[in-house]
């Protein structure tokens, strides 16, 4: 399988997130899981194109995007767990609501 193989893979996986990411808005966490798919999708192509580049930055590059990731998991989940014991539940409606 060479890499342009692997190209169209992660294209279409990519857009399987924001795919997912627009038609099931109703849910935050389905919202957060397209997120975290798209990112890892990134995260995966750029390890192999460093690898068929033979060049490092791309991997450099990963542990910034995985940094980044894991502070929005974090941030979004506190977030989460705020609305549901405020509200009973998790909908992207109620947070409008709540902007203030």
């Amino acid at each position: 399988m060479g890499f342009l193989n692997f190209f169209e893979l992660f294209i279409l996986l990519f857009f399987l997130g924001f795919f997912s990411f627009f038609c099931f808005r109703d849910n935050l966490i389905t919202v957060m899981i397209s997120i975290e798919i798209m990112l890892l999708n990134v995260n995966v192509f750029l390890v192999l194109s460093s690898l068929y580049l033979d060049d490092f930055w791309g991997q450099l590059l990963v542990l910034f995007v995985f940094a980044t990731a894991a502070s929005e998991a974090a941030v979004g989940l506190a977030l989460f767990i705020v609305y549901y014991r405020f509200l009973g539940l998790l909908s992207v409606d109620l947070i409008t609501i709540i902007k203030g």
